[in-house]
């Protein structure tokens, strides 16, 4: 048994933070010692990491199997283990780039008179990482591998919700890396609010916007920045030109991919007025193709817990007593109201109203609010009154709402004519924009996220700058300094 190990009632202990500042001050030390790891370190460290998850898999599928209690394997291998080794095999590919410095121009005379400058990429130090529950590995172990490519050591919070694959990760951990590396912490959610109070080098925390708000504060304790990827509601805007199938087949696999439970998937639908009925029936021909049935269809994931089932379920009640018409797709007719899985039908909410909580509330669940728009300004204008997503999806060839939407809104990400997929580029920075968060990673931006970028200026010994503009002060210094700008 690990750190914080699952209990016999299936709670995760907390860990003391003396014990956990005792794991940092190790981290710290070896980092110390070593501060800036050449390439063969790193390059070794990425390697074993990639092993890990390897050599692995199977135990991993089952592990998120158990904590989801319905997650197809497939599902597993497309979403956690697979994106893993190829970021690691991205980073392998590229580390030799990353790591060179990046030129920059002296100013004149500075230039003129031989100088160099240049940025030099510097780890940070020990960098923790405070991962959620519904992509366990590629929101833990993918960004741990651009980590240790910046040179960095790091210390790992994992989701209590999903302890099967939290002690697993944690034991595997164990057995690839030395505490000098690389630490795994398990523990309740107070373990979790002191973790991210330790005196971390950089911290990045995948979650909610209001859980963010308090991991900033207890950061800011040490001034230690951060890096926050976070979610809000991500809009689909439907084109009158679009090819309404094919849209729908999108905007349906994006949001019923682990059950809606991603902080990329659409979170509600902008449709013109004369094609919500469209809409509705190729949505529900969707359902059916893909899932015939629900309860014990090994292919829909379950919702991760209890709590988060009533709360979806509560969404649906809300909307349903303001107003809204809820289409539940439920191709079988199956009774949802008692199985072994916490599992929910998708559902489409046509007019929702903004004083709905599915429409104030990141959803995170495969209930799909449907709004009608006649004009697309007016879709620009609502998008631009809400807070900025984590990603905006369009669907349609019009160039000029194209235009639009790139030039008058804001958003972490933009998708057209895809959904979701922007995840899988690793040459795209992947991050939000004010509460849908901060900074971003992937690829070499996220090289550079975990980097210190280090200012460097090589002056030349041939002739002293600094005595053309120096005291005393005369009109020959006067025209030396104006010659500057």
């Amino acid at each position: 048994m690990g750190l914080g190990g699952v209990g016999i009632d299936g709670t995760y202990p907390e860990v003391s933070k003396d014990l956990m500042l005792s794991k940092l001050s190790v981290l710290k030390d070896q980092f110390t010692e070593n501060y800036n790891p050449d390439i063969k370190v790193r390059v070794d460290r990425i390697k074993r990491l990639q092993l890990l998850v390897e050599e692995n898999m199977d135990s991993f599928h089952k592990a998120l199997q158990s904590d989801f209690g319905s997650r197809h394997e497939q599902m597993s291998l497309l979403s956690d283990t697979l994106p893993v080794i190829n970021n690691a095999k991205d980073a392998l590919k590229n580390i030799h780039k990353w790591m060179k410095p990046e030129k920059r121009k002296p100013n004149f005379p500075l230039g003129l008179l031989g100088a160099k400058a240049y940025i030099q990429f510097q780890p940070y130090g020990v960098v923790g990482i405070i991962s959620p529950w519904n992509f366990p590995l590629i929101l833990s172990i993918a960004p741990l591998v651009e980590v240790l490519a910046a040179g960095n050591n790091a210390m790992m919070k994992l989701s209590e919700f999903v302890p099967a694959t939290s002690e697993l990760t944690e034991e595997l951990i164990s057995k690839y890396f030395n505490e000098k590396e690389v630490v795994v912490i398990n523990g309740g959610p107070k373990t979790s609010q002191e973790f991210s109070s330790l005196p971390f080098d950089h911290l990045l925390f995948t979650g909610s916007t209001a859980v963010a708000r308090k991991v900033a504060l207890s950061a800011a304790e040490n001034l230690v920045p951060l890096t926050l990827e976070l979610g809000g509601k991500s809009p689909s805007i439907i084109s009158q030109n679009a090819k309404i199938k094919k849209t729908v087949d999108q905007i349906m696999t994006g949001k019923l991919l682990n059950s809606g439970q991603i902080c990329i998937s659409p979170d509600y639908v902008f449709a013109p007025s004369d094609k919500v009925s469209e809409f509705v029936e190729h949505a529900k021909n969707h359902v059916s193709e893909r899932y015939p049935t629900i309860k014990n269809n090994p292919d829909y994931t379950s919702i991760i817990h209890l709590n988060h089932y009533d709360r979806l379920n509560n969404l649906i009640n809300d909307a349903r007593e303001k107003g809204a018409e809820i289409i539940e797709i439920n191709p079988a007719n199956e009774d949802l109201s008692q199985q072994q899985y916490h599992k929910i039908a998708p559902t489409l909410v046509l007019n929702p109203t903004d004083d709905m909580k599915i429409m104030q509330e990141e959803i995170f669940g495969p209930l799909l609010p449907v709004k009608t728009y006649n004009k697309f300004s007016d879709v620009i204008s609502y998008v631009n009154k809400l807070p900025k997503a984590l990603a905006l999806y369009y669907f349609g060839n019009e160039k000029s709402e194209i235009d639009e939407l790139l030039n008058k809104t804001s958003s972490g990400q933009i998708a057209i004519n895809d959904l979701i997929s922007q995840f899988a580029m690793h040459d795209l920075p992947f991050g939000g924009v004010g509460p849908s968060g901060m900074g971003s990673y992937h690829g070499y931006d996220g090289f550079k996220n975990f980097s210190h970028k280090r200012a460097v200026l090589k002056g030349q010994n041939l002739l002293d700058a600094a005595k053309l503009i120096t005291a005393p002060f005369n009109e020959k210094t006067e025209k030396n300094i104006r010659n500057l700008t």
